[in-house]
């Protein structure tokens, strides 16, 4: 008996210690922006959902819009309107545009080394100098149109072959995602991943691929305890970083394959700006002694895998999303047939340099943003000082969320923002790009997404083809109100159940072949 009163006596002095330490983290007295009374230790975990942007704005709704939640031991700062929105984005942007140190940086991108949780510093502003003028320049993605003309048309050819009466299109899984997925691999490794559904590198199939970002995206999103209580993080108790540590393992296996391709034969020896890939352009500069932090094979695995998850998972959803909506509006479907009839004709397909000409249809692409950011919690900021906003203080290492999503529903922002309409967006001058802080599905700011321009232009050349190439119904039996909309939560949000139509092709039959 008097051997284990020492032991439990140890362990309870050092539990003590561990939660005052994780309660009374602060010296300083701040004035802390309003927010619910957290637990010790836990803090405001209890009060979190499946769905955290719902959860949270349930909150604001009750606190306010600038808001103080804890998570573990870190106070949590959540901005939910455009003027807190514009302090941390844009007027303080650079105190907070560093990131957390989380398992899922560590373990799935190579320890810190991509785009995404790469912190703040010199090798962060390398990576978006790199992405800004190498692989998302205006002249890249201009000479890149082809691929995504290509594969838009090979996606209406496979649906073509599969439609028809009572036919059910499962339009995500099948087609949207392996728009995506072909075209950004053939930006940035020169072909595409899966050729024939199959493929000779470590990944056997795209079931398996797909099971890969599923796992990717899902951890990179969680709310994993030991990001929050670092104390407690060498327990695992969720099991998120086995997880995480199983997946970033097949994806290096991915990487080194697509970087030992790009290192022999035919790789090395193409001539001409058009003809070369991302991971082209990314080994020629990784030991660039002009660099002021070199890339090396490390850097260029982690830009490459970054690229292609990045540019599968986000365009896919957005007309997944879109196509939801419209078929619980088929008013809106009227309207933008017409107007595709009207400016393209039924005697050919569409193009990029149509969309100018298509108001309706960009209308409906930034009403699905507004409705269904893909990101409806930005990527959290650390505050790297002190500073003050409308009166409470934001202390140094506080993480800052901003919530796109509850912006997107805020009616004094929008008329009637539970419904979906197109309609507010004609005349507007509202856009996606950053500057308009109601409507952020890129973000904003140092931290914006780098890719913004080619996620956009898949999204609107993708849906104006659908919507001009078919008539889309609901499978029969099934009625709009029917249609779940339900989200599955992660770095993106998407649908639960994934989408099923019926395609009815209403072009020229030669058209899709």
């Amino acid at each position: 008996m008097e051997n284990t009163i020492l032991p439990t006596m140890v362990l309870a002095a050092l539990f003590l210690f561990l939660f005052l330490k994780a309660t009374f983290r602060h010296g300083k007295k701040y004035n802390l922006p309003p927010g619910p009374k957290p637990w010790p230790i836990i803090g405001n975990f209890d009060l979190i959902g499946a769905l955290p942007h719902r959860s949270i704005h349930e909150l604001s709704k009750k606190y306010g819009p600038l808001m103080h939640l804890r998570f573990g031991s870190f106070p949590l700062i959540v901005a939910s309107s455009v003027d807190m929105a514009r302090f941390f984005l844009r007027t303080k942007d650079i105190l907070y545009v560093d990131r957390p140190k989380t398992a899922s940086g560590k373990y799935t991108t190579y320890n810190y080394a991509d785009i995404t949780w790469s912190p703040y510093g010199a090798y962060w502003r390398q990576a978006r100098r790199i992405c800004l003028t190498k692989l998302f320049s205006p002249r890249r993605l201009a000479l890149m149109a082809h691929i995504r003309v290509d594969e838009v048309h090979a996606m209406v050819r496979d649906i073509f072959a599969v439609s028809g009466p009572k036919r059910v299109v499962h339009l995500y899984r099948d087609h949207m995602s392996t728009l995506s997925l072909n075209v950004i691999t053939r930006m940035v490794m020169g072909k595409r991943l899966f050729a024939d559904g199959s493929s000779e590198g470590p990944v056997p199939s795209m079931e398996v691929f797909r099971w890969m970002m599923d796992e990717l995206f899902l951890l990179n999103g969680v709310l994993n305890i030991g990001d929050w209580i670092p104390w407690l993080d060498w327990m695992d108790l969720q099991g998120y970083v086995r997880r995480m540590k199983k997946v970033g393992k097949m994806f290096d296996a991915l990487m080194e394959h697509v970087l030992d391709e790009h290192s022999v034969g035919e790789h090395r020896r193409r001539d001409g700006e058009a003809a070369r890939d991302m991971v082209d352009v990314l080994m020629d500069i990784a030991d660039d002694p002009s660099l002021e932090v070199p890339l090396g094979r490390i850097g260029v695995k982690a830009f490459t895998q970054d690229l292609i998850a990045g540019g599968t998972e986000s365009s896919a959803a957005t007309v997944e999303w879109a196509m939801s909506e419209l078929l619980r509006r088929p008013d809106a479907f009227d309207v933008a047939t017409k107007e595709l009839d009207r400016i393209v004709g039924r005697g050919r397909w569409v193009m990029e340099e149509d969309m100018p000409n298509l108001p309706y249809i960009e209308a409906m692409v930034k009403e699905t943003m507004r409705m269904h950011p893909i990101v409806p919690l930005l990527i959290p900021r650390v505050a790297r000082e002190d500073a003050a906003v409308g009166g409470y203080d934001v202390p140094k290492g506080a993480r800052v969320l901003i919530n796109v999503w509850a912006m997107g529903r805020d009616p004094e922002l929008w008329d009637a923002p539970e419904e979906f309409r197109p309609e507010r967006f004609i005349g507007s001058k509202i856009d996606v790009k950053g500057q308009d802080l109601e409507l952020l599905p890129f973000g904003s700011g140092r931290r914006m997404c780098p890719g913004y321009n080619l996620g956009l232009k898949e999204v609107r050349l993708s849906l104006a083809n659908l919507l001009h190439g078919f008539t889309w119904t609901l499978p029969e039996g099934m009625s709009k109100e029917e249609l779940s909309m339900e989200e599955v939560f992660g770095l993106t949000t998407s649908r639960k159940y994934p989408l099923e139509v019926v395609a009815d092709p209403k072009l020229p039959a030669h058209l899709y072949l």
